[in-house]
């Protein structure tokens, strides 16, 4: 979609012209619903996880600045209504301070390979509150002072969720039962080599660059 056009779009939704309301739905229903699943233990609840987010994007799309880039600006609603979702549902328990959690160290993995709906499933997986922190940090980019500020934790927490993510993780990988690399895994995508969670780029696994804009 051109700028033009979707400017042409953000126009409409602020007259809140129905039609142009669905079409920008439709345009970035994969790019949202990529987001919250990664936050949510199932399609189900990601669905309701986004249609709250559109619902605020529709209510605010008066306030998105036309000069920045739009998925950044409606890739934040999206994380912060997945959120505001655990906040709302008390699952948001997080564990005990680890002082030294700087200097932890997750190791490496052997050599696995894993499309998206692999390390999907893995991270949904995950206790909600390593799930969120580990969403925060590795594919968001939000540093651990940022983090204890959004969630209300301190860094000592958000460091400790952040290692234990990676340990359930990196456990779970070791004890996929994976094909070679030649061979695709059920959605005929091609695999990417992980080596190690604390070095691999898992934004490019997720193809949700720019949330932060």
């Amino acid at each position: 979609m051109g700028e033009e056009e979707l400017h042409e779009l953000v126009r409409g939704c602020i007259k809140q012209d129905r039609k142009c309301q669905k079409l920008l739905y439709k345009a970035f229903y994969g790019f949202a619903m990529g987001i919250c699943l990664r936050y949510t233990n199932d399609r189900d609840e990601a669905s309701g996880v986004m249609n709250q987010g559109f619902f605020k994007v529709f209510t605010h799309i008066d306030s998105f600045d036309t000069t920045r880039p739009f998925k950044a600006w409606l890739g934040r609603i999206m994380m912060n209504a997945s959120i505001d979702h655990y906040r709302s549902n008390l699952k948001m328990a997080y564990t005990d301070d680890l002082d030294k959690a700087e200097h932890l160290s997750d190791g490496e993995l052997p050599d696995r390979n894993l499309n998206y709906n692999d390390l999907l499933a893995m991270v949904q997986l995950l206790p909600p509150a390593y799930r969120t922190v580990f969403n925060l940090f590795a594919i968001e980019g939000y540093s651990h002072e940022e983090i204890s500020v959004m969630l209300n934790i301190n860094t000592g927490t958000s460091k400790s969720n952040l290692h234990k993510a990676r340990l359930k993780l990196k456990k779970m990988i070791l004890e996929a039962d994976l094909p070679n690399k030649n061979t695709n895994y059920n959605t005929r995508t091609d695999y990417i080599p992980i080596v190690a969670l604390n070095a691999i780029n898992i934004q490019g696994v997720f193809l949700n660059r720019g949330i932060r804009g």
